[in-house]
């Protein structure tokens, strides 16, 4: 290969394992050499070559995982395009060994660096374990903006704000509210965001409208019960996810209501579910395979060694408006 490229082999070797400081007429050069021989990279050689194993682990918490794949998909897309494998491994974030077992897994799989997901993102004894290790790590959708340089966000508050004054342009004068999992600091960013978006369409903020949920269908529906048994209920309901949505959809049908005609209903994230529901549902559509990308790409820098980051660590989440919200209609009194 390197005879066909006309380059040396050091030269091939820095290409295939995209190190810095080969000029892109040279990458060119050896990259068409590479498509041409059908040349595939064997990870277990290269490892042995190398103080790197050539993988990088994805850890997410079990009870979070409903928008996994697109954040594999972005993973997996990005580390074998730098010539990784991606090992992929379920966490309990509750688990009091939490931080032993990671630490056990780094060591057997010998992994380069690891991706984590919320809420793992978010806590802090593992995060400093990591570092104390000399482990290199990226994270997705933290809560605290402190460690910059490590982590891909999108912009949950000014989304869910985006949302709020969607709604009140509907007419919706009583949005209620969906919180998401405590432990989900980003999600927290998402009530935030709902807080402003009233404020911004002039609406007082009242706490009754207001449920505390944890992220599942289930509790999106013991939320949605409590709402829409209010004297003066919610026309329009905003949950944190698109789990809970379902679930305020769910007991909406079985309250008898139509969705949107008395109840418009709005969720956050844009999994396949929000699509396939009856009526599709309105929502947030966070950019998870992009921020995978993102985060796996910062992650190649740090293993590299490279200070150049040219990477977007802001990937601005979008409105999709679907069949589930519409204009508020003059309500009988119940």
């Amino acid at each position: 290969m390197a005879k066909r490229a006309k380059v040396s082999i050091k030269t091939v070797s820095r290409v295939i394992n995209n190190e810095a400081h080969v000029r892109e007429k040279t990458r060119l050069k050896v990259e068409r050499a590479i498509k041409k021989l059908g040349y595939r990279p064997n990870v277990s050689a290269r490892s042995l070559a190398s103080t790197r194993s050539y993988l990088i682990g994805l850890f997410y918490d079990n009870h979070s995982a409903s928008y996994l794949i697109e954040i594999q998909n972005g993973a997996l897309r990005t580390s074998r395009a730098q010539g990784y494998d991606l090992v992929i491994h379920p966490c309990h974030y509750e688990d009091p060994q939490l931080v032993d077992s990671i630490s056990s897994i780094i060591k057997s799989k010998a992994v380069d660096g690891l991706i984590l997901t919320p809420p793992l993102s978010d806590m802090q004894p593992l995060l400093q374990s990591l570092d104390q290790a000399g482990i290199a790590f990226a994270l997705i959708a933290p809560a605290d903006a402190a460690d910059d340089d490590r982590s891909i966000y999108t912009n949950d508050q000014e989304a869910c704000a985006e949302m709020t004054r969607y709604l009140a342009s509907l007419g919706h004068r009583r949005i209620g509210f969906v919180i998401g999992h405590p432990d989900h600091g980003a999600v927290g960013n998402r009530y935030l965001g709902y807080r402003d978006g009233l404020k911004s369409s002039g609406m007082k903020f009242d706490r009754s409208l207001v449920q505390q949920g944890y992220n599942s269908f289930e509790s999106g529906e013991k939320c949605a019960r409590r709402l829409l048994n209010l004297e003066d209920r919610p026309t329009a309901i905003f949950a944190a996810n698109d789990d809970m949505a379902a679930g305020v959809m769910k007991v909406a049908h079985e309250m008898g209501l139509s969705i949107p005609g008395d109840l418009s209903v709005a969720g956050f994230d844009d999994v396949p579910l929000a699509r396939y529901i009856w009526p599709s549902l309105t929502t947030i559509r966070q950019p998870m395979d992009e921020m995978a990308v993102q985060a796996t790409a910062l992650l190649m820098n740090q293993i590299r060694g490279n200070t150049e980051d040219e990477i977007e660590h802001t990937i601005p989440s979008t409105l999709v408006i679907r069949d589930s919200t519409g204009p508020c209609a003059a309500r009988k009194s119940h």
